[in-house]
Protein backbone atom coordinates (compact mmCIF):
# COMPACT_ATOMS: atom_id res chain seq x y z
CA UNK A 1 0.00 0.00 0.00
CA UNK A 2 1.24 3.30 -0.70
CA UNK A 3 1.23 6.92 1.23
CA UNK A 4 1.15 9.73 0.44
CA UNK A 5 3.74 12.65 2.64
CA UNK A 6 0.31 13.87 4.36
CA UNK A 7 -0.64 9.98 5.62
CA UNK A 8 0.80 11.37 9.53
CA UNK A 9 -1.56 14.32 9.43
CA UNK A 10 -4.38 12.12 8.18
CA UNK A 11 -3.97 9.67 11.24
CA UNK A 12 -3.28 12.70 13.73
CA UNK A 13 -7.12 13.99 12.16
CA UNK A 14 -8.48 10.86 12.63
CA UNK A 15 -9.16 10.63 9.58
CA UNK A 16 -10.82 7.06 8.55
CA UNK A 17 -8.33 5.18 6.28
CA UNK A 18 -9.45 2.78 3.10
CA UNK A 19 -7.69 1.48 0.37
CA UNK A 20 -8.53 3.41 -2.48
CA UNK A 21 -6.64 2.03 -6.13
CA UNK A 22 -3.62 1.10 -4.11
CA UNK A 23 -3.02 3.93 -1.42
CA UNK A 24 -4.10 4.52 1.90
CA UNK A 25 -6.38 7.68 1.81
CA UNK A 26 -9.07 9.15 4.17
CA UNK A 27 -12.82 8.38 3.32
CA UNK A 28 -13.59 11.00 5.61
CA UNK A 29 -12.54 12.75 9.06
CA UNK A 30 -15.90 14.31 10.67
CA UNK A 31 -18.55 12.85 8.09
CA UNK A 32 -19.17 12.92 4.35
CA UNK A 33 -21.83 15.31 4.98
CA UNK A 34 -20.34 17.59 7.04
CA UNK A 35 -17.47 17.87 5.40
CA UNK A 36 -19.68 17.98 1.60
CA UNK A 37 -21.31 20.88 3.60
CA UNK A 38 -18.85 22.39 4.21
CA UNK A 39 -17.31 22.63 0.91
CA UNK A 40 -20.29 24.00 -0.68
CA UNK A 41 -20.67 26.80 2.18
CA UNK A 42 -17.05 27.96 3.08
CA UNK A 43 -13.91 25.29 1.89
CA UNK A 44 -12.43 22.37 2.26
CA UNK A 45 -9.40 20.82 2.21
CA UNK A 46 -8.07 17.12 0.07
CA UNK A 47 -5.02 15.44 0.08
CA UNK A 48 -4.64 14.92 -3.72
CA UNK A 49 -1.05 13.89 -3.61
CA UNK A 50 -2.08 10.07 -5.43
CA UNK A 51 -2.32 11.95 -8.43
CA UNK A 52 0.35 12.01 -11.33
CA UNK A 53 2.34 14.28 -13.19
CA UNK A 54 4.27 14.11 -16.02
CA UNK A 55 6.48 16.66 -17.45
CA UNK A 56 6.74 17.13 -21.14
CA UNK A 57 9.99 18.44 -22.78
CA UNK A 58 11.79 19.42 -25.89
CA UNK A 59 10.96 20.74 -29.31
CA UNK A 60 7.81 18.65 -30.37
CA UNK A 61 6.02 19.05 -26.86
CA UNK A 62 3.22 21.06 -28.49
CA UNK A 63 3.07 18.66 -31.32
CA UNK A 64 2.73 15.33 -29.12
CA UNK A 65 0.47 16.93 -26.91
CA UNK A 66 -1.91 17.81 -29.92
CA UNK A 67 -1.44 14.39 -31.05
CA UNK A 68 -2.30 12.52 -27.85
CA UNK A 69 -5.55 14.77 -26.39
CA UNK A 70 -8.97 15.41 -27.93
CA UNK A 71 -8.58 19.44 -27.15
CA UNK A 72 -7.07 21.66 -28.83
CA UNK A 73 -3.50 22.24 -27.64
CA UNK A 74 -2.69 24.87 -30.74
CA UNK A 75 -5.12 27.06 -29.05
CA UNK A 76 -3.53 27.34 -25.56
CA UNK A 77 -1.80 30.44 -23.97
CA UNK A 78 1.08 30.15 -21.99
CA UNK A 79 0.25 29.54 -17.92
CA UNK A 80 -2.90 28.31 -19.35
CA UNK A 81 -4.91 24.93 -18.47
CA UNK A 82 -7.16 22.41 -20.35
CA UNK A 83 -9.44 19.46 -19.54
CA UNK A 84 -9.53 16.38 -22.28
CA UNK A 85 -9.01 13.12 -22.91
CA UNK A 86 -6.47 10.65 -24.17
CA UNK A 87 -8.05 8.19 -26.34
CA UNK A 88 -7.55 4.74 -27.81
CA UNK A 89 -7.56 3.99 -31.53
CA UNK A 90 -10.84 2.69 -31.14
CA UNK A 91 -12.02 5.76 -29.44
CA UNK A 92 -12.33 4.80 -25.94
CA UNK A 93 -10.82 6.69 -23.22
CA UNK A 94 -7.09 5.92 -21.55
CA UNK A 95 -7.87 8.38 -19.21
CA UNK A 96 -9.36 12.02 -19.07
CA UNK A 97 -6.42 14.48 -17.62
CA UNK A 98 -5.27 18.46 -17.11
CA UNK A 99 -2.57 19.69 -19.49
CA UNK A 100 -0.36 23.01 -18.10
CA UNK A 101 0.91 24.71 -20.78
CA UNK A 102 3.99 26.60 -19.71
CA UNK A 103 5.56 27.17 -23.72
CA UNK A 104 5.60 25.50 -26.55
CA UNK A 105 8.30 23.15 -25.22
CA UNK A 106 7.42 22.40 -22.02
CA UNK A 107 3.67 20.76 -20.65
CA UNK A 108 2.51 19.34 -17.87
CA UNK A 109 -0.02 16.47 -17.48
CA UNK A 110 -1.61 15.95 -14.73
CA UNK A 111 -3.24 12.05 -14.72
CA UNK A 112 -5.49 9.96 -12.52
CA UNK A 113 -4.01 8.16 -9.32
CA UNK A 114 -5.23 4.55 -10.74
CA UNK A 115 -3.92 5.33 -14.23
CA UNK A 116 -0.57 7.04 -13.99
CA UNK A 117 1.59 3.94 -14.41
CA UNK A 118 -0.27 2.87 -17.70
CA UNK A 119 -0.84 6.20 -18.97
CA UNK A 120 3.29 7.07 -18.27
CA UNK A 121 3.60 3.89 -20.75
CA UNK A 122 0.98 4.85 -23.75
CA UNK A 123 2.55 8.21 -23.45
CA UNK A 124 6.15 6.97 -24.05
CA UNK A 125 4.96 4.22 -26.28
CA UNK A 126 3.41 6.92 -28.59
CA UNK A 127 6.35 9.70 -28.41
CA UNK A 128 8.40 7.33 -31.03
CA UNK A 129 8.86 10.05 -33.90
CA UNK A 130 8.57 13.06 -31.66
CA UNK A 131 11.56 15.42 -30.12
CA UNK A 132 10.37 14.74 -26.35
CA UNK A 133 11.26 14.13 -23.24
CA UNK A 134 8.93 12.54 -20.54
CA UNK A 135 9.70 12.57 -17.16
CA UNK A 136 6.99 11.06 -14.67
CA UNK A 137 7.11 13.32 -11.90
CA UNK A 138 4.63 11.77 -9.95
CA UNK A 139 6.89 9.97 -6.81
CA UNK A 140 8.26 13.56 -5.95
CA UNK A 141 4.99 15.88 -6.31
CA UNK A 142 2.57 16.23 -3.62
CA UNK A 143 -0.59 17.95 -4.11
CA UNK A 144 -3.43 19.34 -2.20
CA UNK A 145 -6.97 20.65 -3.70
CA UNK A 146 -8.48 23.79 -1.75
CA UNK A 147 -12.21 24.09 -3.07
CA UNK A 148 -15.04 26.25 -1.59
CA UNK A 149 -16.10 30.40 -1.93
CA UNK A 150 -13.84 30.76 0.87
CA UNK A 151 -10.43 29.27 -0.82
CA UNK A 152 -9.15 32.42 -2.05
CA UNK A 153 -10.28 34.54 1.16
CA UNK A 154 -8.37 31.85 3.50
CA UNK A 155 -5.35 30.79 0.99
CA UNK A 156 -4.29 35.17 -0.22
CA UNK A 157 -3.44 35.21 3.43
CA UNK A 158 -0.44 32.55 3.21
CA UNK A 159 1.25 33.98 0.09
CA UNK A 160 1.91 37.51 -1.14
CA UNK A 161 1.16 36.44 -5.06
CA UNK A 162 -2.12 37.97 -6.04
CA UNK A 163 -4.52 35.30 -6.41
CA UNK A 164 -7.32 37.00 -8.38
CA UNK A 165 -4.59 36.90 -11.33
CA UNK A 166 -5.06 33.52 -11.51
CA UNK A 167 -7.74 32.84 -13.26
CA UNK A 168 -9.94 30.32 -13.74
CA UNK A 169 -8.30 27.53 -15.43
CA UNK A 170 -4.49 28.65 -15.94
CA UNK A 171 -1.58 28.24 -13.40
CA UNK A 172 0.89 30.15 -11.51
CA UNK A 173 4.78 28.92 -10.62
CA UNK A 174 7.37 29.60 -7.87
CA UNK A 175 4.43 30.70 -5.93
CA UNK A 176 4.78 31.31 -2.21
CA UNK A 177 2.24 29.48 0.03
CA UNK A 178 3.48 28.95 3.90
CA UNK A 179 6.88 29.82 3.05
CA UNK A 180 6.71 26.57 0.43
CA UNK A 181 7.62 27.44 -3.36
CA UNK A 182 4.70 26.06 -5.31
CA UNK A 183 2.62 25.61 -8.53
CA UNK A 184 -0.78 27.12 -8.24
CA UNK A 185 -3.49 26.61 -10.31
CA UNK A 186 -7.57 27.73 -10.30
CA UNK A 187 -8.85 24.05 -11.00
CA UNK A 188 -10.86 21.27 -9.14
CA UNK A 189 -12.94 18.76 -8.56
CA UNK A 190 -16.02 20.28 -7.19
CA UNK A 191 -17.87 22.57 -8.89
CA UNK A 192 -16.55 25.73 -6.62
CA UNK A 193 -14.17 28.23 -7.03
CA UNK A 194 -10.56 27.01 -5.30
CA UNK A 195 -7.14 25.83 -6.42
CA UNK A 196 -4.93 23.19 -6.41
CA UNK A 197 -1.60 23.44 -5.15
CA UNK A 198 1.47 21.34 -5.76
CA UNK A 199 4.40 20.52 -4.03
CA UNK A 200 7.84 18.54 -3.56
CA UNK A 201 6.70 15.52 -1.10
CA UNK A 202 8.90 17.03 1.92
CA UNK A 203 7.12 20.91 1.76
CA UNK A 204 3.59 19.90 1.71
CA UNK A 205 2.59 19.02 5.01
CA UNK A 206 3.62 22.58 6.01
CA UNK A 207 0.96 23.85 3.05
CA UNK A 208 -1.83 21.41 4.29
CA UNK A 209 -0.96 22.48 7.97
CA UNK A 210 -0.91 26.21 7.40
CA UNK A 211 -4.42 26.49 4.98
CA UNK A 212 -6.20 23.93 7.92
CA UNK A 213 -4.87 26.64 10.60
CA UNK A 214 -5.66 29.81 8.92
CA UNK A 215 -8.94 28.65 7.94
CA UNK A 216 -10.22 26.69 11.05
CA UNK A 217 -12.27 30.14 12.21
CA UNK A 218 -13.97 30.18 8.87
CA UNK A 219 -15.36 26.93 8.80
CA UNK A 220 -12.82 25.06 6.85
CA UNK A 221 -12.38 21.47 6.75
CA UNK A 222 -10.05 18.54 5.96
CA UNK A 223 -12.21 16.41 3.63
CA UNK A 224 -11.63 12.74 2.62
CA UNK A 225 -12.78 10.88 -0.48
CA UNK A 226 -16.18 10.26 0.15
CA UNK A 227 -17.46 13.77 -0.43
CA UNK A 228 -14.69 14.52 -3.10
CA UNK A 229 -17.05 11.53 -4.89
CA UNK A 230 -20.60 13.52 -3.89
CA UNK A 231 -19.21 16.67 -5.01
CA UNK A 232 -18.11 15.99 -8.44
CA UNK A 233 -21.06 13.90 -8.64
CA UNK A 234 -23.63 16.66 -8.27
CA UNK A 235 -21.36 18.85 -10.42
CA UNK A 236 -21.70 16.55 -13.07
CA UNK A 237 -17.84 16.00 -13.36
CA UNK A 238 -17.16 12.45 -14.69
CA UNK A 239 -14.66 9.62 -12.92
CA UNK A 240 -12.14 7.70 -14.97
CA UNK A 241 -14.01 3.75 -14.30
CA UNK A 242 -17.43 5.09 -14.10
CA UNK A 243 -18.52 8.05 -16.51
CA UNK A 244 -15.59 7.09 -19.38
CA UNK A 245 -13.23 4.51 -19.40
CA UNK A 246 -11.86 1.89 -21.89
CA UNK A 247 -15.10 1.33 -23.70
CA UNK A 248 -16.80 4.30 -23.40
CA UNK A 249 -15.39 7.10 -25.75
CA UNK A 250 -16.31 10.98 -24.38
CA UNK A 251 -18.73 11.89 -26.93
CA UNK A 252 -21.17 8.79 -25.74
CA UNK A 253 -20.14 10.08 -21.85
CA UNK A 254 -21.50 14.03 -22.85
CA UNK A 255 -17.81 14.99 -23.40
CA UNK A 256 -17.86 16.11 -26.95
CA UNK A 257 -16.80 20.11 -25.98
CA UNK A 258 -13.49 18.49 -25.03
CA UNK A 259 -13.12 16.35 -28.26
CA UNK A 260 -12.10 19.04 -31.30
CA UNK A 261 -12.81 17.16 -34.33
CA UNK A 262 -12.02 19.90 -36.89
CA UNK A 263 -8.83 20.30 -35.56
CA UNK A 264 -5.68 18.76 -35.63
CA UNK A 265 -5.44 14.41 -35.90
CA UNK A 266 -5.28 12.82 -32.58
CA UNK A 267 -5.17 9.39 -31.47
CA UNK A 268 -9.04 7.68 -31.94
CA UNK A 269 -9.99 11.09 -34.18
CA UNK A 270 -11.30 8.87 -36.68
CA UNK A 271 -13.96 6.48 -34.62
CA UNK A 272 -14.96 9.33 -33.07
CA UNK A 273 -15.93 11.70 -36.25
CA UNK A 274 -17.30 8.92 -37.43
CA UNK A 275 -19.61 8.27 -34.17
CA UNK A 276 -20.57 11.64 -34.28
CA UNK A 277 -21.45 11.73 -37.80
CA UNK A 278 -23.39 7.98 -37.76
CA UNK A 279 -25.24 9.34 -34.51
CA UNK A 280 -24.60 7.83 -31.23
CA UNK A 281 -25.86 5.08 -30.14
CA UNK A 282 -25.40 5.18 -26.37
CA UNK A 283 -25.58 8.38 -24.43
CA UNK A 284 -24.51 9.82 -20.84
CA UNK A 285 -27.82 11.04 -18.84
CA UNK A 286 -29.14 12.41 -15.85
CA UNK A 287 -32.08 10.90 -13.89
CA UNK A 288 -33.90 10.95 -11.17
CA UNK A 289 -35.48 8.35 -8.61
CA UNK A 290 -39.52 8.52 -8.10
CA UNK A 291 -39.54 5.50 -6.30
CA UNK A 292 -37.22 5.16 -3.12
CA UNK A 293 -34.14 2.96 -3.37
CA UNK A 294 -29.71 4.09 -4.31
CA UNK A 295 -29.11 3.63 -7.43
CA UNK A 296 -25.54 2.80 -7.37
CA UNK A 297 -22.61 2.26 -9.94
CA UNK A 298 -23.50 -0.72 -12.22
CA UNK A 299 -27.37 -1.34 -11.57
CA UNK A 300 -28.68 -2.02 -14.54
CA UNK A 301 -31.43 0.67 -16.38
CA UNK A 302 -34.54 -0.53 -17.66
CA UNK A 303 -37.48 0.64 -20.16
CA UNK A 304 -40.08 -0.76 -22.68
CA UNK A 305 -39.12 -4.24 -20.80
CA UNK A 306 -35.67 -4.50 -21.44
CA UNK A 307 -32.58 -3.50 -20.74
CA UNK A 308 -31.27 -0.32 -21.82
CA UNK A 309 -27.88 0.32 -19.79
CA UNK A 310 -26.21 0.80 -16.97
CA UNK A 311 -25.95 3.33 -13.47
CA UNK A 312 -22.31 5.11 -13.61
CA UNK A 313 -23.08 6.79 -10.56
CA UNK A 314 -25.73 7.90 -8.02
CA UNK A 315 -26.59 9.30 -4.98
CA UNK A 316 -28.65 11.27 -2.31
CA UNK A 317 -27.28 14.59 -3.52
CA UNK A 318 -26.59 16.50 -0.10
CA UNK A 319 -27.39 19.67 -1.39
CA UNK A 320 -30.46 18.80 -3.19
CA UNK A 321 -31.53 16.24 -0.70
CA UNK A 322 -33.04 14.11 -3.99
CA UNK A 323 -31.88 10.74 -5.01
CA UNK A 324 -30.12 11.54 -8.57
CA UNK A 325 -27.71 9.64 -11.10
CA UNK A 326 -26.20 9.07 -14.06
CA UNK A 327 -26.33 6.29 -16.64
CA UNK A 328 -25.07 5.45 -19.74
CA UNK A 329 -27.78 4.00 -22.24
CA UNK A 330 -29.53 3.85 -25.61
CA UNK A 331 -29.94 7.22 -27.46
CA UNK A 332 -33.38 6.37 -27.94
CA UNK A 333 -34.05 6.73 -24.10
CA UNK A 334 -32.21 9.68 -23.86
CA UNK A 335 -35.02 12.56 -24.06
CA UNK A 336 -35.69 14.63 -21.27
CA UNK A 337 -38.99 13.40 -19.21
CA UNK A 338 -38.39 9.37 -20.16
CA UNK A 339 -39.76 7.03 -17.73
CA UNK A 340 -36.85 4.44 -17.05
CA UNK A 341 -36.53 2.06 -14.69
CA UNK A 342 -33.33 1.23 -12.19
CA UNK A 343 -33.00 -2.28 -10.96
CA UNK A 344 -32.07 -2.09 -7.43
CA UNK A 345 -31.49 -5.67 -6.02
CA UNK A 346 -34.59 -7.75 -6.70
CA UNK A 347 -36.84 -4.72 -7.23
CA UNK A 348 -37.68 -2.26 -9.99
CA UNK A 349 -37.47 1.99 -8.84
CA UNK A 350 -39.17 4.24 -11.27
CA UNK A 351 -36.53 6.85 -12.10
CA UNK A 352 -36.90 9.89 -15.21
CA UNK A 353 -34.12 10.93 -17.49
CA UNK A 354 -33.22 14.56 -16.50
CA UNK A 355 -30.41 17.23 -17.06
CA UNK A 356 -27.25 16.50 -15.82
CA UNK A 357 -26.99 19.82 -14.55
CA UNK A 358 -27.68 18.89 -10.84
CA UNK A 359 -26.64 21.83 -9.99
CA UNK A 360 -25.39 25.36 -10.88
CA UNK A 361 -20.83 25.57 -10.86
CA UNK A 362 -20.11 28.70 -8.69
CA UNK A 363 -16.85 29.14 -10.54
CA UNK A 364 -14.53 32.38 -10.68
CA UNK A 365 -14.11 32.81 -14.53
Amino acid sequence: MNKTPLFNEHVQLNGKIIDFAGWELPVEYSGILNEHHAVRKAAGLFDVSHMGEVDVLGKDAAKFVQNLVTNDVSLMANHQIIYCCMCYPTGGVVDDLLVYKRNAESFYLVINASNVDKDYAWMQENSKGFDVKLINLSPNIAEVAFQGPLAQEVLQTLTDYPLDDITFFTFAENVMVAGVSCLVSRTGYTGEDGFEVYAPNGDIAKVWTAILEAGKDKGVLPCGLGCRDTLRFEASLPLYGNEIDKDITPLEAGLGIFVKLEGDDFIGKSVLVAQKSEGLKRKSVGFELIDKGIPRHGYPVYADGKEIGVVTTGYISPSLERTIGMALIDADYSALGTEIQIGIRKNMAKAQVVSKRFLTKNYKK
